[in-house]
């Protein structure tokens, strides 16, 4: 196996507890627009990006008039209503900050639009992931679709070999598996382990991946693969 040389980083969920916030925004802006959605069948979702979700969850295309409108209004909403109130998981820009005094090449890999990705990154006290960043803007299809992970890749000059990708849902790792790479997942998103099957390891969340940051695969590609309720 080979030594991680960088770490792409997904923020909702993973950095910042907003996983709820994004599922609301989304029931109140269908709902504005005459469509009733349940919270949970959104909150599955959540973790694709706008393209993708509103299909899955509503049958209406992103690129439609309607779907424009839908989608601009959950942006004003979740800005307005949510993005001031949600606060990062423990450790979340310590951990960012452990990675990257490893020398590992450190890139955010998130489906959120680039204005919203900048914000939540303040949140989570890891802005030095934006620069390289990849966010919706940069591509034409968002997660579960590679294009993401491919992008971010790209930014930082990476082989999909050599890199590692840290979080939350089964998007995420489906996205990075379909571009060859591995995960480690976290729990704090709201999925459980069998949604996270795929994931290299799992682990609470920032938490408790930075405790043990040297017993993991970002620091030791001999390391030993966590056991589904004994993380190491």
């Amino acid at each position: 196996m080979n030594r991680v040389k960088a770490i792409l980083f997904d923020i909702d969920g993973t950095l910042v507890d907003s996983n709820d916030a994004h599922a609301n925004a989304w029931v109140k802006a269908f709902a504005e627009a005459g469509i009733h959605v349940e919270f949970q069948k959104i909150r599955c979702a959540i973790g694709m990006g706008g393209d993708t979700l509103m299909p899955a969850v509503a049958d209406i295309e992103a690129d439609s008039p309607r779907g424009q409108r839908i989608s601009e209004r959950r942006s004003e909403i979740f800005k307005a209503q949510y993005l001031p109130q949600l606060r990062p998981f423990r450790d979340a820009g310590a951990l960012v900050s452990a990675v990257q005094a490893r020398h590992l090449d450190t890139v955010a890999a998130s489906s959120a639009k680039r204005h919203e990705l900048e914000a939540l990154l303040k949140i989570a006290g890891a802005l030095s992931l934006l620069d390289d960043g990849a966010s919706g803007d940069d591509v034409e299809q968002s997660k579960p679709e590679p294009d993401i992970i491919h992008a971010a890749l790209e930014k930082i000059d990476a082989a999909a070999a050599d890199a590692l990708m840290i979080g939350d849902t089964p998007y995420d790792i489906e996205a990075a598996a379909r571009a060859g790479v591995r995960t480690i997942a976290f729990r704090c998103g709201g999925w459980n382990d069998s949604a996270l099957q795929g994931a290299v390891a799992i682990y609470d969340g920032p938490w408790e991946l930075l405790a043990r940051l040297d017993e993991s695969l970002v620091a030791n590609p001999k390391a030993q693969i966590p056991s589904p309720k004994s993380q190491g």
